[in-house]
C-alpha cells in the first residue's frame, strides 16, 4: 500500500488542530504536540499529549483535511486515543467467565454452559423396565448430564487440595485419619476410594466432603489423655492452738 504524500497545508495546521483539541478537552489537559501522520491523500492527524491524570499515555488526535486545490485545512474529527504506553481498562470478560466460586447467592442463577467439558450426557430411558430401574434408582441417574471424567478429576483435585484434604493444619495434627472414624460416610461411585462425608457434629468438617486421610480431634475412636485426679489429704485440725479474733 502506497504511503500518502506529505501534505504541507495539513502539516502546517498545528495551531488549528490544537484549538480544536482545547475546545473538546478538559481545561489544561492538552499538552505538547507529539506528531503528525498522513492517513491518506489530503487527510492527516495531529497528535497532542493528554495531561489528564486519569489518562496517562493517551493522546488527543485531531484529524484535518482539505478539498482538492484547497489552501486551508478543515477540522474533520477529534478523538482521545490510546498511545503505546496508555493505561487501558481490562479486557471485557463475559458474565459466565467472571463468576468465581462463592459468588452465587440466594436468588442468583448461573448461565447454562451447553458444551461444558466437566459434564457429559447422563442415562437416558431405554423403554426396558429392568434396565431403566437400574439406571434411575440404583445408579441415581436420570439427569440430562452427569460429571464427565474431566469434571470428576477436577472436583477431586479441588477437594483434595482444599481445607478438608490431608495438608491442612488440623489434618496434620489429627490423632487418626477419617478413614478409621465411625462418623465417616463413604461416597458412592468412582470417588469412593478417596472421599467420604463427615457426619460428626463435633467436627469442623461436619457435613463436608473429606478425604480418607483428612482428620480432626473429634475422631470416634480416639480418646484424650486423662490425668489421674490429684489426691488431697483431709485437713488437720489442731485443737491445742487458740486463735484470737479481735472484734
Amino acid at each position: 500500500m502506497a504511503v500518502p504524500k506529505r501534505d504541507a497545508v495539513l502539516a502546517a495546521a498545528q495551531e488549528a488542530a490544537r484549538e480544536a483539541a482545547v475546545a473538546i478537552a478538559e481545561t489544561g489537559t492538552v499538552g505538547e504536540h507529539v506528531g503528525f501522520v498522513m492517513d491518506e491523500d489530503r487527510v492527516g492527524t495531529h497528535y497532542f499529549d493528554c495531561t489528564a491524570v486519569a489518562y496517562p499515555g493517551w493522546r488527543w488526535a485531531i484529524t484535518v483535511t482539505r478539498p482538492p486545490r484547497g489552501r486551508a485545512a478543515l477540522i474533520s474529527e477529534t478523538h482521545l486515543v490510546a498511545g503505546d504506553d496508555a493505561l487501558l481498562s481490562p479486557q471485557w470478560v463475559p458474565y459466565a467467565e467472571r463468576l468465581a466460586p462463592g459468588d452465587v447467592g440466594p436468588g442468583d442463577v448461573t448461565p447454562k454452559i451447553d458444551d461444558d467439558p466437566l459434564l457429559e450426557g447422563g442415562f437416558e430411558a431405554t423403554g426396558e423396565e429392568d434396565v431403566d430401574q437400574v439406571g434411575f434408582f440404583e445408579l441415581g441417574l436420570g439427569r440430562p448430564r452427569v460429571l464427565s471424567a474431566e469434571g470428576r478429576d477436577a472436583a477431586a483435585q479441588r477437594w483434595y487440595d482444599g481445607e478438608h484434604g490431608p495438608e491442612t493444619d488440623i489434618a496434620r495434627k489429627a490423632p487418626a485419619p477419617c478413614s478409621s472414624c465411625g462418623f465417616f460416610v463413604p461416597m458412592a461411585g468412582a470417588l469412593r476410594s478417596v472421599f467420604g462425608v463427615c457426619a460428626n457434629e463435633w467436627s469442623p468438617s461436619d457435613g463436608s466432603v473429606v478425604s480418607l486421610n483428612h482428620g480432626c480431634g473429634a475422631h470416634s475412636e480416639v480418646d484424650m489423655e486423662r490425668s489421674e485426679p490429684e489426691h488431697i489429704e483431709p485437713p488437720v485440725l489442731d485443737d491445742n492452738v487458740l486463735e484470737i479474733v479481735e472484734s
